[in-house]
């Protein structure tokens, strides 16, 4: 399986089914899922990142049990839209999934979206740096991956 384009995505996936949504940071991997008709984005949980074995255990895991049939990766352009080392970091994890599993796997703009995660966290839930550690990456991936389904749901 290719890695897609998002206007591409649809062509892999059946008419329902789960996608996975993944925030690949430099400490963390958040994980957000979908639900089967592809309206709505849930923060799942947040993943340590870890050798790729151990990361990939996890995501397998996931995978598996919630029956996930393609996967949305951010995309971590600068503010310009250009690359940057941690854009290279999550295209080779997109390209290790791909080797490891038969997935439909595309990449999605993520700019911004821990920044307004965090925003909404501190301004409308007031909550505490701590707290929002222990949720901002999966809270992105979320984010991220609603703004896929939102595309997917203009593209039809």
């Amino acid at each position: 399986m290719p890695l897609c384009n998002p206007s591409e995505l649809p062509n892999f996936l059946p008419p329902f089914g789960i996608l996975l949504g993944l925030d690949y940071g430099q400490k963390r991997i958040g994980v957000a899922i979908s639900d089967p008709a592809r309206i709505l984005a849930t923060p799942l949980v947040q993943l340590e990142r870890e050798k790729w074995g151990a990361t990939w255990a996890a995501l397998e895991k996931i995978i598996n049990e919630r029956a996930v049939v393609g996967l949305v990766i951010g995309l971590p352009l600068n503010l310009e839209g250009e690359s940057t080392p941690m854009v290279q970091a999550a295209r080779t994890f997109a390209r290790n999934i791909l080797n490891a599993r038969d997935l439909p796997v595309c990449m999605w703009d993520e700019r911004f979206s821990t920044a307004v995660v965090t925003r909404e966290m501190i301004n409308v839930l007031d909550s505490s740096r701590a707290k929002r550690a222990e949720k901002v990456d999966a809270a992105a991936a979320s984010y991220m991956l609603q703004g896929m389904l939102d595309y997917l749901k203009n593209i039809k």
